[in-house]
Formats: C-alpha cells, sequence, structure tokens
C-alpha cells in the first residue's frame, strides 16, 4: 500500500449565511459555508408561509428593479 496518498480529515467549522449559526464536523475540506441550515430552514421550522412572504418580496424587488432600469 502507498503511504500518505489519503487527504487529512480535519474539524471544521461552517457558517450559515441566513442565520449565521456554526455547525462543527469532520471533513476533508478545508472550509464550508451553508446557505440554509437546519436551524433556519423552512421545512424543520415549520415556517413555510415566511419562505413563500420572502420569495414574494424579492420577486416584487426584481420587477421594480428592472422597471427603474428602462426609465
Amino acid at each position: 500500500m502507498q503511504k500518505d496518498i489519503h487527504p487529512k480529515y480535519n474539524q471544521i467549522k461552517a457558517v450559515c449565511s441566513s442565520c449565521n449559526s456554526t455547525i462543527e464536523f469532520g471533513s476533508t475540506a478545508d472550509k464550508v459555508t451553508l446557505d440554509v441550515c437546519s436551524n433556519c430552514h423552512a421545512f424543520y421550522t415549520g415556517n413555510r408561509t415566511d419562505v413563500k412572504a420572502r420569495g414574494r418580496v424579492e420577486r416584487f424587488n426584481k420587477i421594480l428593479e428592472k422597471s427603474h432600469k428602462k426609465n
């Protein structure tokens, strides 16, 4: 068997960009970022209506931004 061919296994901390919570786990990657974690995801928290409302607001802001660019 060859020696030193496996990547290093490190304990890393992933930071959620939505709620800024940190999760520590083992991985061969150096850095991991999360968009949504189980602390803030609608499926786990039960706030599905909040996600729908946020989506509508973001869609409205995109339409508004496009209309300002045309003028």
